[in-house]
């Protein structure tokens, strides 16, 4: 066990893994300037106080007057006692008492006592005074880790990073050594800026002066999924020698919010296994994820227990239970889970029009969508993405010209998925004019909003329109993504311009882009309709993964090129290999290959039966 009482070391002693400043706090202290300690500054702490430790045992008192409880004790013998104003401290209901105690402490003591002062800090930051706490912890003549800790929690929650990095560096330049706490915080701080550079030192440190437990291990692991990094959290989730519900619910959360729904079902039964009662938390997530697996069956066991009583009314696992069954295109189910929940919120209600508007329900959406504004609820940036969705099918105009103006009141336009939206939708409704305005009105262009407009030219027929974009962006500077790969070489498919297609083809190849599913298929059928079947084949041989658009294309296109025999042939393989040979397939085939008997014949033993 660390010793209680921290030792004061150098900079060069402690913490050894921060020699060298990581980044976020050697930009802090080069670039960030001092706030001002006037400024006021307020923030909330959901109820909680910082984590911070005051000597001796707490005992609760109540606080009413100014003057010592017991006329027996002198008053410096008073204020010395750490079992009796401490308490009284924590126990202030508003921040006018924990004015009062600390006017007072100034007043009888006149100078600086440090367990006093770090339980005034932690109080002025429970009641949200982060400046009132930073000016006492900058009068501190000795500042203890608990002094450290606490006010570097302060600013870790009111959000001001440059301030926490500052000041982070400062603790470690004053030799004061971190305890359990002060990682916490750190790590909360390192997972809320995704700084995962010194969140990795943090560890190292850890591991070096064995501050390891649950709490620090529970840390970690929130740091490490918010870094991406799941590898790093399973490993660490391996090693843990203790567990606890939330730490198999946050690899849970984090295996289905990457799209790992074998893992995340596999976590969720170990816990079970080993007799952990899943949360309404871990409940919600699993859900998410058997709707993202389309997997029903667990999906329904799952809404079984929730019936029986666990978490029935809870709106979290509700919304969850209506994104499960929209995804698995139940969409019934989902609206009678929607229908008998006592309580709604703006992702239950986003969830159902979502449903509809993905499952060919856009009607049902959009008269949803209305009765959620009736209710003024607010939407957010999935509601007008998915109303926007269903209007688009529809073809409804003027209602999508009414959610665009409902856009500068619910969210930001400038959000890349509604931007990028909205030009689809006009698009779809003809109005290209409008799709325009919308790209050019936005103040940052990222490659999906172009994207959106290319796709929308080239799924129209306007194949020369969106080779035009595709140039404009190119010219900007925006690299192209798989997807705007994909529809400008549909486009020059449709253009059957082959050699803007090859130096479409040649840029893609210098990315990692020409393996992508879509790119090779856009491939495919760019070389088969310009009549090139030979650089079909060659990138089809070469894709590592292939769909049923990639055989279609490419049995089709032997078929349309005149090379009967090798359109059979693929046929059959297609089959052979899982894949549903359709109507559309084998009219084709059949009617490309009609003047070549004697290929049908030799291949007739292949035919399936149907």
């Amino acid at each position: 066990m660390p010793p209680a009482v921290p030792q004061k070391l150098s900079p060069a002693q402690h913490l050894p893994c921060f020699a060298s400043p990581p980044f976020s706090i050697r930009l802090a202290r080069e670039k960030a300037p001092r706030r001002s300690l006037g400024r006021a500054a307020r923030f909330s702490c959901n109820g909680r106080s910082p984590p911070c430790r005051t000597g001796g045992a707490a005992v609760q008192a109540g606080y009413s007057g100014e003057t010592p409880p017991s006329s027996s004790l002198s008053v410096e013998q008073w204020l010395a006692d750490d079992r009796r104003l401490p308490s009284m401290i924590q126990s202030c209901s508003d921040e006018r008492e924990v004015r009062r105690i600390h006017s007072l402490v100034v007043k009888l003591l006149g100078s600086s006592v440090a367990f006093l002062d770090n339980n005034l800090i932690c109080a002025y930051l429970r009641f949200g005074n982060i400046t009132e706490a930073r000016k006492l912890f900058d009068k501190m003549l000795h500042r203890t880790v608990v002094s450290w800790t606490a006010i570097l929690n302060g600013y870790q929650q009111l959000g001001d990073e440059a301030e926490f990095a500052l000041l982070c560096m400062e603790m470690i330049e004053s030799g004061v050594e971190a305890n359990s706490l002060t990682y916490v915080c750190i790590l909360n701080f390192c997972s809320k800026v995704l700084d995962c550079e010194l969140g990795k030192l943090v560890h190292a440190s850890i591991i070096k002066g064995k501050w390891r437990n649950l709490i620090v291990d529970s840390a970690l692991l929130y740091f490490y999924v918010q870094c991406g990094d799941l590898a790093s959290a399973s490993a660490l989730f391996d090693r843990m020698p203790q567990r606890d519900v939330v730490c198999w619910t946050t690899m849970i959360t984090a295996y289905a919010q990457h799209g790992e729904g074998t893992k995340a079902f596999s976590m969720f039964s170990q816990m079970q296994h080993r007799a952990f009662l899943p949360n309404e938390f871990t409940v919600a997530s699993i859900l998410k994820a058997c709707g993202e697996e389309r997997t029903l069956k667990l999906g329904r066991q799952l809404h079984g227990a929730v019936v029986k009583g666990m978490f029935m009314e809870d709106v979290f696992v509700g919304s969850s239970l209506v994104f499960m069954y929209a995804k698995c295109g139940e969409v019934l189910d989902a609206k009678v889970v929607f229908d008998q929940m006592p309580s709604r919120n703006t992702v239950t209600w986003t969830s159902m029009i979502a449903g509809y508007a993905q499952n060919g329900f856009a009607e049902e959406a959009v008269n949803l969508f209305r009765k959620m504004k009736n209710r003024r609820i607010s939407g957010n940036n999935l509601t007008v993405v998915s109303v926007l969705g269903a209007l688009g099918s529809m073809r409804s105009l003027l209602l999508g010209k009414e959610i665009h103006g409902l856009t500068l009141k619910w969210s930001n336009q400038s959000s890349v998925h509604i931007s990028s939206t909205l030009i689809w939708f006009y698009c779809q409704c003809g109005e290209y004019d409008y799709a325009s305005r919308v790209l050019e009105t936005l103040p940052t262009k990222d490659v999906i909003p172009w994207t959106a407009m290319i796709t929308g030219y080239t799924n129209h027929g306007y194949g020369f329109e969106a080779l035009v974009f595709l140039n404009q962006m190119l010219l900007e500077g925006i690299k192209p993504n798989p997807f705007t790969y994909s529809s400008a070489l549909k486009a020059c498919a449709r253009l059957e311009d082959v050699g803007q297609g090859k130096r479409i083809h040649a840029a893609a190849n210098k990315t990692r882009h020409l393996l992508n599913l879509f790119v090779g298929n856009s491939l495919i059928s760019l070389y088969m309709k310009c009549g090139f079947p030979e650089d079909a084949v060659k990138i089809f041989d070469m894709m590592p993964e292939r769909n049923c658009v990639s055989w279609k294309a490419m049995v089709t296109g032997y078929a349309k090129n005149g090379l009967c025999k090798e359109a059979l042939r693929l046929m059959f393989h297609m089959q052979a290999e899982g894949f549903d040979v359709d109507d559309y397939i084998h009219s084709t085939v059949l009617t490309s290959c009609g003047d070549c008997p004697c290929e049908l014949h030799s291949e007739s033993s292949y035919l399936p039966c149907r």
